[in-house]
């Protein structure tokens, strides 16, 4: 007998456009990546819904300003934010990020959860508090997912993820680690997924 397909591992996804003004009106459960320039975002998205094309990563960090959307096995949407933080994007660009941000969270209705990516490499980064207080503010779920956790020795990794925690006022226990690279957490954040757009 020919064993079930698991249900929480993405068969199809396709892109839908880049949107840097107006969204199309929503539809299917929405779930929002977020996360710094840099953080390893686009390669996170590729591997939880199975296309490593899927999201092509900029030449130019930080130069993308618009929210690009992907379906997902026609029953859930992945809206790709644009990437923060970049030292060299203008006070003009940072100020636009903010406010299509601002209204993204505000006013989507469909929106599920946001998965925040932070690099469990390096310090945490105060920036990705700002993010993550936010949330807070919006009354919207969140996972955080600890990018790059391969580059860590195994038995460093739990200090990492404690300070992480510290930082941003989470419980360690919240925040999963993670690696495109290595496969790490891939599982858990797929079940994540499938248990948040299960409903339409």
């Amino acid at each position: 007998m020919k064993p079930a397909s698991n249900p929480t591992v993405p068969k199809t996804a396709r892109f839908l456009g880049s949107f840097p003004g107006e969204l199309p009106a929503p539809s299917l459960p929405e779930v929002a990546f977020a996360g710094r320039s840099n953080v390893g975002k686009s390669s996170g998205i590729n591997a939880i819904v199975g296309q490593k094309g899927l999201c092509r990563t900029s030449g130019t960090p930080g130069r993308t300003q618009a929210i690009n959307l992907f379906d997902v096995d026609e029953r859930w949407i992945a809206a790709d934010l644009p990437g923060y933080g970049y030292a060299k994007v203008s006070k003009a660009d940072r100020a636009s990020w903010k406010t299509m941000v601002a209204e993204y969270f505000g006013h989507r209705e469909t929106l599920k959860l946001v998965i925040t990516f932070v690099d469990a490499r390096i310090d945490p980064q105060p920036i990705d508090t700002v993010l993550i207080e936010s949330l807070r503010e919006y009354g919207l779920p969140m996972a955080i997912l600890a990018t790059k956790i391969d580059g860590i020795p195994r038995a460093k990794r739990p200090a990492a993820i404690a300070a992480l925690g510290a930082a941003h006022h989470v419980d360690p226990a919240r925040i999963l680690p993670f690696s495109a690279h290595e496969g790490i957490g891939l599982d858990e954040v797929r079940q994540l997924l499938y248990a948040v757009t299960r409903e339409k």
